[in-house]
């Protein structure tokens, strides 16, 4: 008859390894156990940096004792039992032989700053997840009232947990940074293109809108054809050319729009001929809008993305992090731009200054002016 196999003993099998940083924060753990008087120089570190529950209790264990005397502690374990009961009242599961099984895992008690600082790398690794995460379901959640408000209050979150990050781990020299496999466009919307054949039909309809909208730009459309029409908008506009859909399907044509069979050029005088009473100003904030939600999303996931891959270093994590910021960042200056009332013009004064008053005539000749010979 066949074994029968161990339930408990096939789960532990199946579970993945812990990371690399677990193995630290038993050699720190160790090392605290081992000397504790080191403790007291590692204020930097939290104890909500450590991965697990256990571990975070034993080092609030050990900062709440006074450190006892090295000879002292050498001959009992009376503190080891302390620190014991004090982290067993936060978690459960630690035993005395953990404890010993810690300070086997330390080789060298003086490193121990070395394993805090690496303990504090990966703990901003996580909280730099954690934000780009908050940032991506904001982008997702259409039940806010106020989405966009609050998606920047989370972009700037998450700026300034990489701010802080950078503080506390200066750049080095030689350090290039990682840059992520690029985020495959999505697929195309059709709430989104029909709001952009709307502007592009209003903006042809009103092209006065087109020198005004300087915060639209071609990047902010979901459908490349709509992009290179709005780029004909602008081109012809500032080269005062007469606008109307037959131009705007001239000057298509020379961008290569309807020679490669991008669009048909009926349909093309079609949808530019049908304006609606919105103004274009309308229509080019809700296609910001699109436009700023989905950089941000962008950009959060391409911060998450870094955060996953383990051989990116501290360093590489905050350049790659503020350049998808950066992104954003000229998205929302173009956002505020379009969103701000132009200030009102200051009044110009009607009065007319009166004429000055005539002098008494003066008793004396005027001198007599020199012509040079």
């Amino acid at each position: 008859m066949p074994p029968t196999p161990d339930p408990i003993e096939d789960d532990l099998d199946s579970l993945p390894p812990p990371p690399p940083v677990f193995h630290v924060e038993q050699a720190l753990l160790g090392a605290l156990l081992l000397e504790p008087h080191r403790a007291a120089s590692l204020t930097g570190i939290p104890a909500e940096a450590f991965s697990t529950a256990g571990h975070a209790a034993l080092l609030t264990a050990i900062r709440s004792l006074p450190a006892p005397e090295p000879a002292q502690h050498s001959r009992n374990t009376a503190w080891l039992n302390q620190v014991l009961a004090a982290a067993g009242e936060q978690t459960r599961g630690l035993t005395t032989t953990y404890l010993h099984h810690l300070i086997q895992c330390c080789p060298e008690p003086q490193h121990a700053p070395a394993y805090a600082r690496i303990i504090e790398e990966e703990h901003s690794r996580r909280l730099l997840r954690a934000a780009a995460h908050r940032l991506i379901q904001t982008t997702l959640d259409t039940s806010l009232p106020h989405r966009v408000a609050t998606t920047l209050a989370e972009a700037g979150a998450l700026t300034t947990v990489v701010d802080d990050i950078a503080t506390r781990f200066p750049t080095r020299s030689g350090s290039l940074s990682r840059t992520p496999a690029s985020t495959p466009v999505t697929a195309h919307d059709e709430e989104a293109g029909e709001e952009e054949r709307l502007l592009l039909a209003t903006a042809t309809a009103r092209p006065g809108s087109v020198e005004r909208m300087r915060w639209l730009i071609p990047g902010d459309f979901t459908d490349p054809l709509h992009a290179g029409l709005w780029q004909c908008l602008i081109t012809l506009t500032r080269r005062g050319t007469p606008i109307d859909p037959v131009t705007v399907l001239w000057g298509a044509q020379h961008r290569g729009l309807v020679a490669t069979g991008t669009a048909e050029p009926r349909e093309l005088l079609g949808f530019l001929s049908e304006a609606d009473g919105c103004p274009p100003e309308y229509w080019g904030e809700q296609i910001l809008l699109r436009s700023l939600l989905t950089t941000a999303h962008r950009s959060g996931r391409r911060i998450e993305k870094l955060t996953g891959d383990p051989a990116t270093t501290t360093y590489q994590l905050v350049v790659g992090a503020r350049r998808a910021l950066a992104d954003l960042s000229a998205v929302r200056v173009r956002w505020q731009h379009a969103t701000t009332p132009p200030p009102a013009n200051a009044r110009v004064s009607n009065r007319i200054s009166a004429p000055p008053r005539a002098g008494p005539l003066p008793t004396t000749a005027p001198p007599a002016v020199r012509i040079p010979r």
